[in-house]
């Protein structure tokens, strides 16, 4: 028994208490595993068994505290605790867990009613798990819930109809009550607890241990909110991306159909040379899934794409060069980032100019920064028109939306042009490579 006679030194106690409970809760949420635990509801038996071993280790840490020194009483959780642990993990994990947090307890200081009534916390949080129907209750215990209770008495007497989170509300209500008849009617060293004189004293006992159970619910379901935005981020962002990308091959396969389509009344031969090599990329796009690929394979796509689109300008008309510099081969980008471009290069650029033409695909590394430059000696853009390049058309518009789904605000994207002279991409992009293997 821990009887505090000074209104003042209750206080401090009891909010120290919850300060303890709070921060022991912000610091296990850091946890990527401990996460992964709040965020699935139905917890196979590796989860439960994490659930145990994040919660016990500062729990009895906190119960050797307070043995160790008065002072240090306010870091005793363990009640609070095996009822959280009954809460998150149910009917097992909570007696386990609880009675593992009041060893030191039983054996340095010999309270013997220590494991009882934290294995009792524990089966009663659990209890209570099971028995509300929709798990997502139990996250609406907040701190300020004993606010709503008499909203909750006048909607039961009028509607007969009462609110399940109000049930943990209960059960520490219950479990503080029990150690304080314990506590006062059996001898003092056989269980800890902390007692006050007085009504409102008592009162504030209660509420402490309330709030040391419903803090650390909010931190954790602040969590879980801010993982399940990020979860639904994470599918918003690969539907917009498959939407893109369902709207750019459709165009280029259109596009490649007409040029197979212009040599089959010319050049059956070489028709069917262009239908095996569409082949080729058509077997590419379905096998790539990913949403990024290395530069090196987007560059082969691009060969296979422009051996196709040579064939219809005419070998005399047409060249590539490629300044490539080889450090950027393996960096990952957008996958069909340099088609659409190029084919714009193609079709705007180059279609229309009657003498032959070229393309020059350059990149380069910079400050951790990938450069990517596309450029033709086409008709060019007039200066008119050019604010609007981005807007109109598939290709140009998709890479850039593209760009900004992925990278944010993090890219640049510049398109220069001279009319007569030709046009120049540039596209940069955060330089993202693979991670080398460790050496252990």
């Amino acid at each position: 028994m821990d009887t505090l006679s000074s209104g003042k030194d209750l206080l401090f106690t009891l909010l120290l208490k919850v300060g303890v409970a709070a921060s022991v809760a912000a610091l296990l949420a850091r946890s990527a595993i401990f996460r992964k635990v709040l965020f699935t509801e139905i917890r196979d038996w590796d989860e439960k068994r994490n659930l145990v071993l994040f919660l016990t280790p500062p729990l009895a840490l906190g119960v050797l505290l307070r043995l160790v020194g008065h002072p240090y009483r306010f870091a005793d959780l363990m009640m609070e605790g095996s009822f959280l642990l009954g809460l998150l993990g149910g009917r097992v994990v909570g007696p386990i867990g609880g009675s593992l947090v009041s060893l030191p307890a039983l054996f340095i200081r010999h309270e013997w009613l220590s494991t009882p009534l934290a294995a009792a916390a524990g089966l009663l949080g659990g209890l209570i798990r099971q028995g509300i129907p929709n798990k997502e209750d139990l996250w609406s215990f907040g701190p300020f819930l004993f606010l709503s209770i008499p909203r909750w008495l006048v909607r039961l007497v009028r509607q007969a109809r009462g609110s399940w989170e109000m049930l943990p509300l209960a059960g520490c209500v219950a479990l503080e009550l029990g150690r304080l008849g314990l506590g006062h009617a059996l001898p003092s060293r056989w269980l800890f607890f902390i007692g006050a004189h007085g009504t409102w004293p008592n009162v504030l006992v209660l509420l402490a241990t309330v709030m040391s159970v419903a803090v650390p619910i909010k931190i954790w379901n602040n969590v879980r909110v801010e993982m399940n935005l990020e979860q639904h981020q994470q599918l918003l962002l690969k539907a917009r991306m498959d939407a893109l990308s369902a709207q750019i091959n459709p165009h280029f396969l259109f596009n490649t159909l007409n040029t197979v389509a212009s040599l089959i009344r010319f050049d059956p031969d070489m028709a069917r040379v262009v239908v095996i090599k569409l082949s080729n990329i058509l077997r590419r796009l379905l096998r790539k899934h990913e949403t990024f690929v290395p530069l090196r394979e987007e560059l082969d796509f691009i060969d296979d794409y422009l051996d196709i689109e040579v064939v219809r300008f005419g070998r005399d008309n047409l060249e590539i060069f490629k300044q490539v510099d080889d450090r950027t081969l393996e960096a990952f980008v957008p996958s069909m980032l340099l088609q659409p471009i190029v084919e714009n290069s193609l079709k705007h650029g180059l279609a229309p100019k009657l003498e032959g033409g070229h393309i020059t695909i350059r990149t380069a590394a910079q400050d951790g920064r990938l450069v990517i430059e596309v450029e033709d000696n086409g008709i060019g853009i007039p200066d008119v028109r050019l604010p609007q390049v981005y807007a109109d058309g598939i290709g140009i518009s998709n890479v850039r939306e593209r760009l900004r789904v992925l990278y944010g605000g993090d890219f640049k994207m510049e398109i220069t042009s001279r009319e007569g002279k030709g046009t120049l991409i540039r596209i940069e992009v955060p330089e993202l490579v693979p991670a080398l293997p460790t050496m252990g």
